[in-house]
């Protein structure tokens, strides 16, 4: 038996004047009440309790133990209590890792729109296109695109992330706009060299199979607005999220192509160091990560 749960034997004893009455509190047998507080005596070096027919008293010493053990008793009441007003409330600091992209365009203007509804509520935002170890870098929460992996992490689905093909009006002028996945092959494509298969576009025509489509160009970045900003500036064709490309779409910057034709679109997680015990400044900003993603969310201004 471990000091915490021996304390506690100890402590039922003297208030009962019984090893069998607090056996019973306790859910114990009898005997291996006894054996405890008899284990406590031998490594103390000490005789804590007077044993005798008409019940057990503590002895001098025992009594000095007693209310050392009851203040480290009230201590471990008030620790269980404070992490549990913890784990259950909504504010403090929550710390959160995401990708720069999506963390600039999307996530910040919903934490800032959630800490304004939680005043309560501290953000800590790391952003990082790598996977972060979420235990090691002590995160509460990050935003993960694509297919979840088996693993240990706590998941919650939070929407669909869809992509989208652009290019300027100036390039399209000069090379025309291509119809099928086949004439990409003519184009100057702009690779994003993180997802989507980096250098094959698989698109799916509105009627029959999808088709994978190797594609080349001038311009590569593992980094979205380069991308973005290469399209806009007349490169060649691009596909991006569409929360990357909404504005630029909407001021004229780019255009939509082959928009009958859909692009893969991504899976976004909430993932989390377990999926037990979840405190509840985790779960309050899922949900209103899950609200603020609904329906066609890439197409609202956040």
């Amino acid at each position: 038996m471990d000091k915490v749960n021996a304390i506690q034997v100890f402590i039922r004893v003297v208030e009962t004047c019984s090893f069998s009455k607090a056996a019973s509190e306790l859910g114990i047998t009898q005997p291996t009440a006894t054996k405890a507080v008899a284990a406590t005596e031998e490594r103390l070096g000490v005789r804590l309790l007077h044993r005798s027919t008409r019940g057990v008293t503590p002895t001098e010493v025992g009594a000095q133990y007693y209310e050392r053990c009851k203040a480290i008793e009230r201590a471990i009441d008030e620790a269980e209590n404070q992490a549990s007003h913890v784990h259950r409330g909504a504010g403090g600091l929550l710390r959160i890792s995401t990708s720069v992209a999506f963390g600039r365009r999307v996530l910040v203007p919903l934490a800032l729109a959630y800490m304004r509804a939680n005043p309560g509520v501290h953000v800590d935002i790391g952003f990082d296109d790598r996977y972060v170890d979420l235990i090691e870098q002590g995160v509460d929460m990050a935003i993960r695109m694509g297919q979840m992996a088996d693993s240990s992490l706590g998941a919650r689905y939070l929407g669909s992330n869809p992509w989208v093909m652009v290019a300027s009006r100036a390039y399209l002028d000069r090379h025309g706009e291509p119809g099928v996945p086949g004439d990409l092959a003519r184009h100057a494509c702009i690779v994003y060299s993180s997802v989507q298969g980096d250098d094959r576009w698989r698109l799916s025509p509105p009627a029959g199979a999808a088709v994978s489509t190797p594609v080349s160009g001038p311009f590569r970045s593992n980094n979205l607005s380069a991308v973005l900003a290469a399209a806009g500036a007349g490169l060649g064709l691009a596909i991006l999220p569409w929360y990357v490309a909404r504005e630029s779409i909407a001021v004229g910057v780019v255009r939509v192509v082959m928009p009958d034709h859909g692009l893969p679109a991504q899976e976004m997680h909430a993932v989390f160091p377990s999926p037990k015990f979840v405190p509840q400044k985790v779960t309050r900003f899922i949900d209103h990560l899950q609200q603020a993603l609904a329906g066609d969310w890439w197409l609202r201004t956040p």
